[in-house]
């Protein structure tokens, strides 16, 4: 799916199944004559973490401003429990956000923090206590009230903010990049932190980021957004290994794009050659192509293989090429890889790459199966 005004729902296995409790009926959001988010259809439901991925300016956080009230749609409808909330102020909505800064009250307790929102809220000051004193040992920081924030890690102040709004009992947290100022070993802890507290209250959490790993590791659907539409919603592992549209596979990164034309095909299964010869054979049963018609075809890094034994016997999903860079990961090597004039990736085991002939400037095959390549829309 390519194109938000016809996207409504999940792709994923048994998303829809669900009762919703946030909705977007055909919301657009322009500032002056910026199309921040345009004809938007989605619906999230109950107890889900749905992360709201793509890059600078996509729309993702103008959809999370709506959601929370802080902007107003300028067509369209956005629903919270079934009710269109259009108009009405952030305090009266049964949502609340953590910001990627905390906002904490420097001069108050961290009790005092996170029964400011219960004030906000005018819940009864008798019920304060033990609201109060739940969420802190929900959020693992019991026998820290007396604290001020300034007393406390990064990754301590995330969940006091946490709990601030939590205690308020929200139908949804709304997440804007909450771990970006974290460094990256906090980031990781808290990503776990994060899903098991969801988890744990089974509460909707709506989370914006740009960080591809972030989202592919806490959410059950990814809505992926480009130039104010959804290009493609789906759980992670459809995400990151059946995308659909060029867009969206450049975007998850190392995806090896084929661009070329249909050479052959047989049932469901299309060659598509490019202009450097290579030749891919991908399954695509709802495919409406035709020999000679232009297609594009993904294949991840990580199914690319060094092939020691050469070209397959037709020449099929394989290519030679040369090695211009070498990149060390950690328990991956990435291999930056010339095919004539095109750049292809592959990703090999560590372990493995000292046994290979994989050096900057050598000449390798490299190979892949058919099952891993995905044909793209055009």
């Amino acid at each position: 799916m390519s194109s938000a005004t016809t996207t409504s729902l999940a792709d994923g296995p048994g998303t829809d199944t669900g009762e919703v409790d946030v909705e977007f009926r055909a919301v657009t959001k322009r500032f002056g004559s910026l199309v921040a988010v345009d004809a938007v259809n989605l619906r999230v439901h109950k107890g889900e973490f749905l992360s709201l991925l793509g890059p600078s300016g996509c729309g993702k956080t103008t959809s999370l401003r709506m959601i929370a009230g802080f902007e107003q749609p300028d067509n369209g409808e956005i629903l919270i429990g079934g009710r269109d909330v259009a108009g009405t102020p952030p305090y009266k909505r049964d949502v609340n956000t953590v910001f990627q800064q905390y906002a904490l009250f420097p001069h108050m307790s961290i009790y005092e923090n996170v029964a400011f929102g219960l004030k906000v809220k005018r819940v009864p000051k008798a019920e304060h206590h033990d609201r109060v004193h739940d969420l802190l040992r929900v959020v693992a920081l019991e026998g820290m009230e007396r604290r001020r924030p300034r007393q406390l890690s990064g990754g301590q102040q995330q969940r006091v903010a946490l709990a601030r709004v939590l205690v308020t009992k929200p139908k949804a947290l709304l997440l804007d990049e909450p771990l970006g100022d974290l460094d990256r070993l906090l980031q990781l802890r808290m990503r776990v932190e994060l899903r098991n507290l969801q988890r744990q209250l089974g509460l909707m959490f709506i989370h914006v980021t740009h960080n591809q790993e972030e989202a592919l590791s806490m959410a059950d659907r990814i809505v992926v957004m480009n130039d104010a539409r959804i290009q493609q919603i789906a759980d992670p592992l459809t995400i990151a290994t059946r995308p659909e549209t060029e867009l969206v596979a450049r975007f998850m990164g190392d995806n090896n794009i084929i661009r070329g034309k249909v050479a052959e095909l047989d049932g469901n299964r299309l060659v598509v050659e490019d202009e450097q010869h290579v030749r891919v054979s991908v399954r695509a049963p709802d495919a409406r192509h035709a020999v000679g018609d232009p297609a594009m075809v993904a294949v991840r890094a990580a199914a690319v293989e060094v092939d020691e034994n050469g070209s397959s016997a037709d020449g099929l999903n394989s290519a030679e090429c040369e090695i211009v860079f070498v990149e060390f990961l950690g328990d991956l090597v990435k291999l930056h890889l010339l095919v004539g004039g095109e750049r292809m990736l592959a990703k090999v085991p560590a372990e493995q790459y000292p046994s290979l002939r994989g050096r900057e400037g050598d000449r390798i095959r490299i190979s892949w199966k058919e099952e891993d390549a995905q044909l793209l829309g055009v």
